[in-house]
């Protein structure tokens, strides 16, 4: 019985993945577990098979066409896309942090965007004070051009030029930052993004979502929608904006699964990705990390990128 009870939690939370019944509804906060729970699903099945005095066909079955499909679902994150990167592609390094309200230690980001030599910089959830304490750190130096918002959430720092920058006018909660830098020949539009959180109002957070996958259909494959989208990539709106034409760079390199908050809760370790760098199919990951950086219960999401040649067969 007790198994079987165990067993209801990634039953009950799969049938919500394979319904989309987490958009809009409250559904979507155990939803942001569903990776977790097929760790439950499996001691069920091992238990429930393989102990005699637990053992029980019926319970194991089930647990078996649990686990089944969850594997179905998650596995492929693990597979690496098959992509030719042609020598010498023009690279983009990018960084995206949540500040937590700017409470980040103002010199480990500055030291982190130097030693990973870093591009572009979205921040989410930095008022005034905490983009005040990052310049007294240095952060003007390495990235000189800026798009900031404090008011609106996101800003946007950058080692490249900046162009079109600004704020987007779509059905958001606040709006996000967006500027376009030129790399390899080609403008790569940035979108800095925080959505609503599903917790607080989950129709609001869905509705952000959507109107993010309006914007990526818009913007075109030389795109990068990079920060804190509070969401996985199980709940429904956020493969609805994947479907908008954009790629996860955690699962194009076969990294599904990388939780990203809580980043301050030790020892329980990061349980929920939400921290996400999504890319146009004009661009293409290289390698994707997660940096703890004191101060925020966000891990900085780094991801190198490089922009395709618009002529698959053209090496240059």
């Amino acid at each position: 019985m007790l198994c079987a009870l165990v067993l209801a939690v990634p039953a009950a939370l799969l049938l919500v993945r394979l319904t989309g019944a987490d958009s809009g509804t409250p559904l979507a906060v155990p939803l942001a577990l569903f990776p977790c729970t097929a760790a439950l699903a499996l001691l069920v099945l091992v238990l429930t098979a393989g102990v005699r005095r637990l053992r029980s066909w019926l319970t194991a079955a089930v647990a078996l066409v649990v686990v089944a499909a969850q594997a179905w679902l998650l596995v492929p994150r693990f597979v690496p896309d098959d992509v030719r990167i042609p020598p010498g592609t023009a690279q983009l390094r990018v960084l995206t942090l949540n500040t937590e309200a700017g409470g980040v230690d103002p010199r480990a980001v500055v030291a982190l965007v130097r030693t990973a030599r870093i591009d572009v910089l979205a921040l989410e959830q930095t008022p005034a004070a905490g983009l005040a304490a990052l310049d007294r750190a240095g952060l003007g130096d390495l990235l000189p051009h800026r798009e900031a918002h404090p008011e609106d959430d996101s800003s946007i720092y950058s080692r490249l030029p900046l162009t079109g920058a600004g704020a987007t006018d779509g059905d958001t909660a606040w709006p996000q930052t967006t500027a376009g830098v030129m790399v390899g020949g080609r403008t790569v539009r940035l979108v800095a993004v925080h959505t609503y959180y599903p917790l607080g109002d989950a129709g609001r957070w869905t509705r952000d979502l959507d109107a993010l996958a309006a914007l990526a259909r818009r913007e075109g494959p030389d795109t990068v929608f990079l920060g804190d989208f509070n969401a996985t990539l199980d709940h429904a709106p956020m493969r609805r904006l994947l479907a908008a034409g954009l790629t996860d760079t955690h699962a194009e390199l076969g990294e599904g699964w990388a939780p990203t908050w809580p980043a301050s809760a030790a020892p329980v370790p990061p349980l929920v990705q939400l921290d996400h760098v999504l890319h146009g199919d004009g661009l293409a990951g290289v390698s994707v990390s997660g940096h703890s950086l004191p101060g925020t219960d966000h891990l900085g999401v780094l991801a190198v990128l490089v922009v395709l040649p618009a002529n698959p067969g053209d090496g240059g």
